[in-house]
């Protein structure tokens, strides 16, 4: 039965009791149970008709009377293992006891209750969640830059979950937030860019998003469940804030439903214990996300949150290094000079380069020096007396001076923005940057006013009906200070403190102390990786589906994972790289005292980042088949690996087992083996080779000179070997690309190589019908069309690209082109598996060529 919507009636939205709403959505049931799991307590209205107990009286009953005695074991074991976590234990694939269905199961315990919320499990094929996980960080796992971990995040999810609108939701320290990256169908209007106000996500709502780091919305029309009964014995509703299945605010489904969204995701992005915001997804009809996928989906949020601390402190250490580099240059002044004071009054022009400004000012023993658009001299005084109120030591910011000095007022119009940073422990001394009032124009999703309509029951809050942009005209306020710059601060405000210090006969100390905040800086960084690292160990090693064996496939994973560690460590210590020495050194040195001999030959070289990366997996893999089947494994076994510089400054590698057991080919290479064979080539262009021979196995790696440096002076290599490929290639940079393909892993490689490559935009489709309709809003520059498409071949499209005059080339996996006509036969071929070498050139072909016309 489904319990009735009843208007809300509330004066601010943040007092709506969200988590015990009192009932739940409707894709899925309840049991509320005993501490136990063995007497249910409470269930859903629609429970009955869902698990096929009709004519059962469920509270009191027990579960295993309900569900049978198999399934209720499943579920004990389940809230057992999982019952001191913050996260809900899972099942999927359960079956019970009176219903031929197939349940998805997650169990939570909570405020002394234990929560069963089922799902019908999806007939159709989903990718397992931890390879859907191991997919979607693995793509992210390796990004450099902010913007692209943002951008690289929404074009992944919309890609593996297939919704309308992904979006990156960023907060503001006033709550409001704003969209800083977007994936959407192509026919959407964008949100990018928008600024939503706080009060479109309450306050409740938000710790909401802390506890429970997934949220669905199914059907935004709000279908809701009753919870019989809806208080206990004491008079207490039951608590959902962990329930997947909790139900959904009116208020929030009444938005969601004037933004045109049927259906909704959204997944917490949490830095330092804060929610920095939320990665949203929008759909516009209702849809249930499977459970395998929010697993997933659940699993990715937290790496992406884990990656953007770590990327949001590399760039702290970039900005110290930085600023340290700045000050240490005019530091040599020092000692010529005599006065530190006097050093940064003659200087302080000089501060500008640190921070885009208008003016700056030094306000040090009481005496001001300003350069630039600044206040007024007589009103320096009082304004650092108010700075020094706020700051508390530490660097402060306001792009509003007036909004919270009234005294700026007189003149907002050259400062409206300050940044204020502490030259010593005291609150006497600052070097202050100023920006003069700007205008600005902010681009609200809607108007953000909250609105109220009267009406029977009194006053009701009404979610506002239009999204379209809403401009404002923003006066006294300057440009904001970003949060880069707050960085830049803090390391200026570190290294002053620093040489005011240094002045006073301590500078050999301090700058021995500055070495040591260095190395901690680096340390830290360090350490944030190997917290990511040690996340995925962690997920993988609690696999969510009981009665499959994955203990070797998590030994092996933990083993790559160490061997990625090994390799950051070498590249944090060497600034962007390593040694190869050092590194097969660190691989080897648990074996050197198990066997016979290992030795190592070759001259000095050094690999970069991303070169030493690829190598230390793949000589984890060697050394790890080697200590299990191969000369590592036995205490008579020899090992010797050496390198060497070729004419054209590659680096060949030769691994050369001797005196160890007999190793054959493998018949069906498993994951570590391919990563031998494939990882060299495909990330880095070189090669990789081998062999089993009698004596012992033999391996040949090339890695490509422009991924390594070598330290010995050699000869110049011969002028032929350094002549390139001078086949002109279309560049793929700012084209339009629909690829159908219904492969979703295939086509998200794709889609990245090609976005790597500079595409402006790669619209994928898995189904002619969608093909087609996405042709119609969207005319792309080129095509990749499958050739076979599992139900049918994409001919059809490829007629209405011929019609439009649009280039594309057809892509089989099958090594046979028998469905394509004799009309087509001139369209060029690219054979699966892509890749990017292969398929620029047949895409160069397909654009020098005529498109053909149909006959």
């Amino acid at each position: 039965m489904l319990a009735t919507t009843k208007p809300v009636d509330l004066t601010n939205c943040d007092r709506e009791p969200i988590h015990i709403p009192g009932s739940i959505q409707s894709h899925g049931c309840l049991l509320a149970c005993d501490g136990s799991v063995a007497v249910v307590r409470r269930h859903s209205a629609n429970t009955a008709a869902m698990l096929g107990l009709g004519g059962i009286d469920i509270n009191g009953a027990t579960l295993d009377d309900l569900i049978g005695e198999q399934a209720t074991h499943d579920i004990r074991n389940a809230a057992a293992k999982w019952g001191s976590l913050t996260r809900p234990g899972l099942l999927l694939g359960l079956k019970i006891a009176r219903s031929d269905n197939t349940f998805n199961v997650a169990i939570h315990r909570h405020r002394r209750v234990s929560i069963v919320e089922f799902e019908l499990a999806t007939e159709a094929e989903v990718t397992p969640p931890l390879e859907l996980a191991r997919l979607l960080i693995g793509r992210i796992g390796q990004v450099c830059e902010l913007d692209a971990l943002f951008d690289n995040a929404a074009r992944l999810l919309r890609a593996a979950l297939g919704y309308d609108r992904v979006m990156i939701y960023r907060f503001a320290h006033d709550g409001s937030g704003q969209v800083i990256s977007e994936a959407r169908r192509s026919d959407l209007e964008s949100f990018h860019g928008q600024h939503f106000p706080a009060s479109d996500i309450p306050q409740q709502a938000r710790i909401l998003y802390l506890q429970n780091t997934v949220r669905i919305v199914s059907d935004s029309n709000g279908d809701r469940v009753a919870i019989e009964p809806a208080l206990d014995a004491s008079g207490e509703p039951l608590d959902l804030s962990f329930a997947h299945l909790r139900s959904v605010s009116s208020v929030h489904c009444e938005y969601l439903r004037n933004m045109g969204v049927g259906a909704s995701m959204s997944i917490s992005i949490i830095s330092g214990g804060v929610l920095w915001g939320l990665i949203a997804c929008h759909h516009y009809e209702p849809r249930v996300l499977p459970m395998e996928q929010r697993v997933a989906a659940e699993m990715f949020g937290e790496f992406f949150s884990l990656q953007l601390d770590a990327l949001t402190q590399k760039k702290k250490l970039l900005a110290s290094e930085r600023t340290r580099g700045f000050l240490d240059r005019l530091m040599q002044n020092v000692l010529p000079h005599g006065e530190v004071e006097d050093l940064l009054r003659d200087n302080v022009r000089d501060f500008t380069a640190l921070l885009p400004c208008d003016g700056i000012g030094l306000y040090i023993n009481k005496s001001w020096t300003a350069h630039g658009s600044t206040p007024p001299a007589v009103a320096v005084p009082a304004l650092m007396a108010f700075i020094a109120s706020m700051a508390d030591g530490r660097v402060w910011a306001s792009n509003a001076l007036s909004e919270c000095w009234p005294s700026a007022e007189d003149y907002r119009a050259a400062v409206s923005g300050v940044m204020a940073v502490p030259l010593s422990q005291l609150p006497r001394d600052y070097l202050v940057f100023f920006r003069k009032e700007v205008a600005q124009t902010v681009n609200w999703g809607g108007d953000p006013n909250k609105r109220y309509e009267a009406g029977p029951l009194g006053d009701r809050l009404t979610p506002r009906k239009s999204f379209a942009i809403w401009k404002q005209e923003v006066e006294r306020q300057s440009l904001p200070w970003l949060q880069d710059e707050r960085d830049t601060a803090e390391a200026a405000r570190t290294a002053l403190v620093e040489v005011v210090m240094r002045h006073s006969k301590m500078l050999a100390d301090e700058r021995h102390k500055a070495d040591l905040r260095q190395k901690m800086l680096n340390e830290e960084l360090n350490h944030r990786v190997k917290n990511i690292l040690a996340l995925i160990k962690s997920l993988v090693s609690h696999p969510v589906e009981e009665g499959r064996s994955i203990e070797a496939y998590v030994t092996s994973l933990k083993g790559r994972i160490q061997a990625l560690s090994l390799a950051h460590d070498q590249v944090i210590r060497g600034a962007g790289g390593g040694g190869l020495r050092d590194l097969a050194e660190a691989e080897l040195s648990p074996y050197k005292d198990a066997v016979a001999r290992i030795a190592l030959d070759g001259s000095d070289v050094l690999l970069d980042s991303r070169a030493f990366s690829v190598l230390a997996l793949v000589l984890h893999e060697l050394a790890t088949n080697a200590a299990k089947y191969g000369a590592l494994s036995v205490n008579t076994g020899r090992l010797s690996l050496n390198w060497q510089r070729t004419e054209t400054g590659d680096c060949e590698i030769d691994w050369l087992e001797r005196d160890g057991p007999r190793v054959h080919a493998i018949a069906k290479p498993g994951f570590g083996s391919m990563l031998i064979g494939r990882s060299i080539p495909y990330d880095l262009g070189g090669e990789s080779e081998v062999h089993y021979e009698e004596p012992g196995a033999r391996v040949r790696l090339l890695i490509p000179a422009r991924f390594v440096t070598w330290l010995t002076p050699l000869a110049r290599p011969p002028v032929h070997a350094r002549l390139a490929d001078t086949t002109p290639q279309v560049s793929m940079r700012g084209l339009k690309i629909l690829m159908v393909e219904d492969q979703l892993l295939i086509a998200m490689d794709v889609q990245t190589m090609l976005m790597h490559e500079g595409a402006a935009t790669v619209e994928t489709a898995s189904s002619v019908k969608e093909a087609l309709q996405g042709l119609s809003v969207f005319r792309p520059d080129l095509a990749i069309l499958d050739v076979n498409l599992g139900n049918g071949s994409s001919l059809p499209v490829a007629h209405e690209l011929v019609a439009r005059g649009i280039p594309f080339v057809f892509a089989t996996g099958y090594g046979e082109t028998s469905l394509i006509p004799a009309s087509l036969g001139e369209v060029p071929i690219v054979r699966k598996p892509y890749d990017i070498i292969s398929l620029i050139a047949a895409l160069t072909t397909a654009m020098a060529a005529t498109v053909p016309q149909l006959r």
